[in-house]
Parts: structure tokens; sequence; C-alpha cells
């Protein structure tokens, strides 16, 4: 028996066997599939600014509270549900494209599972949720909560029209980093700025990595990407973006740190600088042929993204 064979039914092909097609409801898989409930490394790239920005944040005015907590909780929340709704929204517009691609075709919309309407719909609810979490920010934050729709809702059309489509997922993937630091602030500054541009890179890395997968189909249909732009020079590029995304995350730190101790700000230091060593490593593991390796070094970047936590934190309360 081959392995489709031993598919659950509506399962997609590159993620088959994880807990939506173990347990849960057979009615709510489809839907769960959309929001990649099945894969929760999204949700994983997408609430780790937020956690750098609510750390690097209570480390520059020294104070931590009990709405932070709910900050943590709440951003956690949002992320997974602002990651389903773009998720489907993307699901959505890449219906036609998704379904000319080998490891695409089995998702919900092009097979069949989902229609339209009920996958815009899906798509609401989540939305609406998440806007009653952002009601409970401070004013600032629910302005940038409402601008950061602008590029989710271009991001699914990006590689129509750029061999960049990387950057508008980096614009939209670390919004939380500004939206969280003017939560605890109620301010934004050179701290946030360099933070979110070193999300951006950050994305960039990971997401060219992540584009190899597709390449040879992505050549067929005629769809961009840094992977089909860099080629055979990919890794050079990496390695710039893997740069840029140190260099920035340090800038932000010392801006967070310019009013403390000089310990705090080298323990906070130490934190990208332990990051770029786990890049270093996906850079000497990467080979664009090997399709299997590409998704497990881009899944690795929630421990990447994780590494300077700890370090922030201490600093923090130092």
């Amino acid at each position: 028996m081959t392995a489709n064979h031993q598919m659950p039914e509506g399962a997609v092909a590159d993620s088959a066997g994880n807990w939506v097609d173990r347990w849960a409801p057979t009615s709510t898989r489809p839907y769960l599939r959309l929001s990649r409930a099945d894969r929760p490394i999204g949700t994983w790239l997408l609430y780790l600014p937020c956690l750098w920005a609510l750390s690097l944040a209570i480390l520059a005015d020294g104070q931590a509270s009990m709405f932070d907590m709910w900050l943590m909780v709440s951003a956690g929340i949002g992320a997974f549900l602002m990651r389903g709704a773009g998720c489907t929204w993307n699901d959505i517009t890449d219906r036609d494209i998704d379904a000319a691609v080998a490891r695409t075709r089995s998702r919900p919309i092009p097979s069949g599972q989902v229609g339209v309407r009920a996958a815009l719909a899906w798509m609401l609810v989540q939305s609406l949720v998440s806007l009653v979490i952002l009601l409970t920010y401070p004013a600032l934050a629910i302005g940038l909560g409402f601008l950061s729709i602008i590029p989710v809702l271009i991001y699914p059309f990006a590689k129509r029209f750029t061999w960049w489509p990387q950057v508008f997922l980096g614009i939209a993937f670390n919004w939380g980093a500004l939206l969280i630091w003017a939560a605890h602030t109620g301010s934004i500054g050179f701290a946030p700025a360099f933070l979110y541009a070193a999300g951006i890179f950050w994305t960039l890395f990971y997401d060219t990595i992540y584009a190899h997968q597709d390449a040879e189909d992505d050549a067929l249909i005629g769809v961009k990407s840094t992977a089909r732009l860099f080629g055979d020079k990919t890794n050079l590029w990496l390695r710039g973006f893997m740069t840029a995304t140190i260099v920035l995350m340090g800038a932000a730190v010392v801006f967070a740190a310019q009013d403390r101790s000089i310990l705090s700000l080298v323990v906070a230091l130490i934190g990208p600088w332990a990051m770029g060593w786990h890049m270093t490593w996906q850079l000497q593991k990467f080979d664009a042929n090997d399709g299997p390796l590409l998704l497990r070094l881009f899944r690795t970047n929630r421990d990447a993204g994780l590494i300077p936590l700890p370090f922030f934190a201490v600093a923090a309360f130092l």
C-alpha cells in the first residue's frame, strides 16, 4: 500500500498525520487546514516578533505589569487567529495556482472540500475574534492593528507582480513587533523600528528557504519568488539576510537598553548573536535540491526565533 493510500481523507499532501488528521472532528478539519492549524510553525513565526518586542519594551522602561501578561497571551491567540485568517485569504486568492502545484493541490479549496463563500465566512469569523482582542489594546496599537490589514490583503498577489513577494510577507508577519511595542509603551521609536526591520530580513531568510520547495512548479506556472530570482546564488543572499537580521536586532537592543546598565545591554546582545549561530547552521545544511531538508530547515526557525528571548528577559530584569 502506498503512502497516498494511507493518508487520512482530505489530508494535505505535505502535512499528513498531524493532530488535525488524527483528533479534530471530521467536519472541522477542512477549516482547520485552511487556517494551517495543522502546521503551527506559521503561528510561531508570527508570534515571535511580538515576544521580542514585549521583552525589549520591558527592558527599555524597566517596568512590567499584569497588562504585559495579557499582551503575551493575547498576542499568541491573535497570532493563531490572524495567521489563520491570512492563510484562508491566501488560499482563496491562490486557488487556481494551488491546483497547478503538486504540493498544494490537495489543500481544501482546490481539492473541493471547502467552497470560496464558506472560506470567506471562515476568514471573517477569525478576523472578528482578532478584532475583539485588538480592542483591548491602547489606541495607537489599535490603529496599527487596522493598518496591518493592508499588507495581509496585498501579500497573496505579490508573487504575480514582483520577484520579492517575501518582502510583503515580512512586512505582514513582523507587524506584531510594532503593535506590541506600542501596546506596552504607547509610542513608537527607533528600537521597534529596527526590530521590525530585523524581522523582515529574517522572513526573507526563512521564506526563501521555504520557497525553493516549489521553485520548479513556480517556474512552470510563472509565479515569482526570491528562490527563483536568486537561483544558485541563494546561499550568498541568505548570508546577507542573516547578517542584516542580526545587525538590526542588535541595533534594536542598543536603543532599547540605552538607559539600562552595561550588564543588561551585554546580556541582551547575546540574544541576536546566538540566533546568528543557529542561522549559520541552517546555511551550512542548506541544499536547494532537497525538498524534505528545506522544509525541516524552515521549521527550525521557530527555535532560531526563540533563542534571543531568554537573554532579552534576563536583561529586562537585571
